[in-house]
């Protein structure tokens, strides 16, 4: 009976999607409604009775559930950056001349439209969509699988049973969103909003009720070699995957050739010469899109030379987004200040009268620096047009009408606004030379402490300006060397609670991996990304850094694929500071990790011999890469999968599917609590050791 009830499951499941298939991507349906509809009850009437056996790429997943999922957390296992910026055809041109110049072979650029919506990574395995995860910070995302499950055009299985990472856009229709109402009704201002709210929903059936879209530009196929990225989205569209109606190759002068075949006959193909034409046209019919889109991309279209250019610890160097013209409003400049950043750096900002420009209300605007002030003729005063570069910065881009009462324009102060100490120029810019200035204390330490640094619950930039003033937070390792009972007893708003949450967050922090702590330093140009990149070419330690710094041999980590020579400069300036290595040597002192153990899962350690898997969110373990990361250090071996050779599940909570395959499997399930208490016992087992 059994067996006929999985047969009759699996049977329905493939009609169904040979039905859909038909009907969504070929526009060709091949029954009535009424039919698809008898049988699609049918499924989940079954699957409702014999959840067993219900398949993952199930047409019943498009409905959602009213469960809530939480949104746990999920690495990344392809590079999630951003793009570098473009403003101008003639920037786009410079960008496409100097990528040409690192190569003897000639190279040609891939053209697509810049969706406006939320950045989204499928990952298939077998050919079955397996994980949906957000673009998060570009390392870690949120899992939000049973949402986009509910996207029509998301296939839940592919054509070929292959192992894939996909990178796309999820939008919402202009047309849609006006149909659903505005903000008002809807609660958000724009469709870009409303698509990246209805993505995060925490009950995929309300994501269910969004009629999002999705648009693929980019894939990692394990087993497939394609030459170039139009090969890559031939293949997959071929998979099932929607793309871009709007896709444009430029090659060089007298080398054009066809792109696509017959399915892909409204692709254009066309000379570097035609760039700035392209640009234009694609402008032109921003207007007539039933979507919004920002810009366009431009990527170098050989997949082997992109290798080859790698990445920069922000976005790839083989490719560029040129933005297109921003929304722009009229307001009045009230005041003009300066701030000052972690690396003393001093920059001004207007104050404006608040007015609303593409869905958001600005208020504040960057200068940048006294040259931009000088150009545009700037004061306090002056009415003024801006506009949101990108849209999402906001900036001046003219006068329009100058104070009769104002100077010329608006001149930098001669000393630093937070500590008044004298002012060095570089480059453009001014910085302030006192490395004890409070303003830049400040910010470096809030960025040391910041989420997606050390994250150090509880040490926000409203305690941070306490302990500051209180003449005890003067540097970065000061941090774990404060008595906060005796520093905020009486003090306002820090109960015993909060201070207590303080403290255990300052101790949480010291268990932080060496590639969370060198970023958090606040060097430039120094992130996760680049820190890892070191740690793969054998320099595991600050000690390795350091002695690279002390002989100048930074070109070493220049020669390091997706380093480059800005980077590895910018770390040998900053270790060789006097100031900087005093910092090092205290949180060396104070018991942080500078050095990134050879992992090793044969070796000791109290998980020695097993392998993990972390799935669901956490109370202590924020990001969980977090407790991945101690897994590593004390022996064991971390899984994304759960397979019969796993042997632990961390479960956190909202631990989803994972956490009955575990125990399908028979590997034990531990709590978080359990987990520390593990770790405890292995903490306690290297110091009797000693």
């Amino acid at each position: 009976m059994s067996k006929d009830i999985q047969q009759e499951v699996h049977k329905l499941t493939d009609t169904l999607l040979s039905m859909q298939h038909a009907y969504y991507r070929e526009q060709r349906p091949f029954v009535s409604d009424r039919e698809y509809d008898r049988l699609f009850d049918r499924l989940q009437r079954l699957e409702q009775q014999y959840p067993e056996y219900r398949r993952k790429d199930s047409p019943t997943a498009r409905v959602g559930s009213d469960l809530s999922s939480q949104l746990p957390e999920v690495s990344h296992t392809i590079p999630v950056l951003s793009l570098d910026k473009a403003y101008s055809s003639s920037e786009v041109r410079q960008w496409m001349d100097r990528t040409r110049k690192r190569f003897s072979r000639d190279l040609s650029f891939a053209a697509e439209e810049k969706i406006d919506g939320a950045a989204i990574v499928l990952y298939y395995r077998d050919g079955v969509l397996d994980q949906a995860v957000t673009r998060g910070n570009g390392y870690v995302g949120n899992d939000v699988t049973g949402n986009v499950r509910t996207i029509t055009q998301v296939p839940l299985r592919l054509t070929d049973p292959v192992t894939a990472a996909v990178r796309g856009e999820v939008f919402l229709g202009i047309s849609d969103f006006r149909r659903l109402g505005d903000q008002r009704e809807t609660g958000y201002a724009n469709p870009r909003n409303l698509a990246a709210g209805s993505l995060r929903r925490v009950k995929s059936s309300e994501t269910a009720k969004i009629p999002l879209q999705l648009c693929v530009y980019e894939g990692y196929i394990e087993g497939i070699y394609l030459a170039d990225h139009v090969e890559m989205l031939q293949y997959l569209a071929y998979l099932g995957l929607p793309l871009s109606r709007h896709i444009g190759v430029l090659y060089p002068p007298g080398s054009v050739r066809p792109v696509g075949n017959q399915h892909f006959s409204h692709w254009r193909s066309m000379s570097f010469d035609e760039l700035e034409e392209y640009i234009r046209e694609s402008t032109d019919a921003r207007e007539s899109r039933d979507y919004e889109i920002d810009g366009l991309v431009f990527k170098v279209n050989e997949l082997a030379a992109r290798e080859e250019l790698g990445y920069t610890g922000h976005h790839p160097r083989w490719a560029v987004a040129f933005k297109f013209e921003s929304p722009e409003a009229e307001t009045v400049i009230e005041r003009i200040e300066t701030q000052v950043g972690r690396t003393g750096r001093i920059t001004p900002v207007a104050r404006v009268k608040p007015v609303r420009i593409g869905g958001s209300v600005v208020s504040n605007v960057t200068l940048h620096n006294q040259e931009y002030i000088r150009m545009l003729e700037i004061a306090e005063g002056d009415r003024v047009s801006v506009s949101k570069r990108g849209d999402v910065i906001p900036a001046v881009e003219r006068i329009v009408e100058k104070d009769s009462q104002a100077e010329p324009h608006w001149e930098m102060p001669e000393l630093c606004p937070s500590c008044s100490s004298g002012l060095e120029e570089k480059g453009a810019h001014l910085f302030c030379v006192n490395p004890l200035c409070p303003g830049q204390v400040f910010e470096r330490i809030r960025f040391f402490c910041a989420r997606g640094q050390m994250d150090i619950e509880g040490f926000g930039p409203e305690t941070i300006k306490v302990l500051i003033d209180r003449g005890l937070l003067k540097d970065i390792p000061d941090i774990y060397e404060i008595d906060y009972d005796a520093a905020l007893e009486g003090v306002g708003g820090f109960g015993q609670k909060k201070i207590a949450a303080l403290k255990r967050g300052v101790e949480l922090s010291r268990r932080q991996p060496f590639a969370a702590v060198l970023p958090s330093l606040g060097i430039s140009d120094i992130g996760r990304h680049a820190v890892e990149l070191f740690i793969q070419a054998g320099y595991r330690s600050i000690d390795d850094l350091l002695q690279l710094a002390e002989n100048h041999e930074e070109q070493k980590l220049a020669e390091i694929h997706g380093i480059g020579e800005k980077l590895a400069c910018s770390l040998g300036r900053a270790l060789r500071d006097p100031v900087m290595r005093r910092r090092i040597e205290r949180l060396r002192s104070a018991g942080l990790s500078l050095s990134q153990e050879q992992e090793d899962t044969e070796g000791s350690g109290v998980f020695s011999g097993q392998t993990w898997c972390v799935t669901g969110s956490f109370r202590q373990y924020k990001p969980r890469s977090r407790a991945q990361e101690l897994i590593k250090r004390h022996g064991g071996k971390v899984v994304s999968a759960v397979s019969g050779s796993l042997t632990h599940l961390l479960a956190g909570e909202a631990s989803g599917s994972k956490l009955e395959k575990a125990r399908a499997v028979g590997a034990r399930i531990v709590t978080e609590e359990e987990f520390s208490g593990m770790l405890q016992d292995a903490v306690r087992n290297d110091s009797s050791n000693q």
